[in-house]
């Protein structure tokens, strides 16, 4: 019999400064805990983590418990919830998809709206903003992986996809993910 591994994600953000992921890792291993999965950036001038941290019941509560004073060591605000296992999607197929156009409101509105309509769950995506080379242009790109249902068409998503993307002004790519 496996046991049912228990989760706390902790969501944290303020201003950046080094250090920080030292600090909230150091809590997590201290406490006898694991952080699974993480994601950690700069936005701006703030540094924003979201953690997945497993633990046994007993060892996530002591991490709650520092949770309000590393909250005021860092100078950030620090949010958990507990969480259980995802559950298995076995009828999902991974696909990675690639978009790049000039800088523009309301792209990733467009894309999550396409996939809303065709019931296609957005799992992770990060954007980001640059600079073209030799023009100088404003640029934006998303990457994002989607879980397809396993019943869908995949060359009639792409076609549809590709055309709407077109139709957009968005240059995208749309294909399986790779491990």
């Amino acid at each position: 019999m496996t046991r049912q591994k228990t989760y706390l994600v902790i969501s944290a953000l303020g201003e950046d400064h080094p250090g920080i992921v030292n600090q909230l890792s150091k809590a997590v291993l201290e406490h006898d805990c694991n952080i699974e999965d993480s994601r950690m950036t700069v936005l701006g001038g703030e540094f924003a983590a979201m953690l997945l941290v497993e633990g046994k019941w007993n060892t996530l509560a002591k991490i709650e418990n520092v949770l309000p004073e590393l909250e005021r060591q860092l100078g950030m605000t620090i949010i958990s919830k507990r969480t259980g296992q995802r559950t298995s999607q076995g009828n999902l197929l991974p696909y990675a998809i690639d978009v790049v156009s000039m800088d523009h409101p309301g792209i990733v509105n467009n894309l999550a709206g396409f996939f809303a309509e065709r019931n296609i769950n957005i799992e992770d995506m990060a954007t980001s903003t640059y600079a073209a080379a030799h023009t100088g242009t404003p640029m934006f790109s998303v990457h994002m992986t989607i879980g397809i249902p396993a019943d869908l068409h995949i060359a009639a998503l792409r076609e549809e996809f590709m055309d709407y993307c077109d139709g957009l002004n968005l240059d995208a790519v749309l294909e399986p993910l790779k491990s």
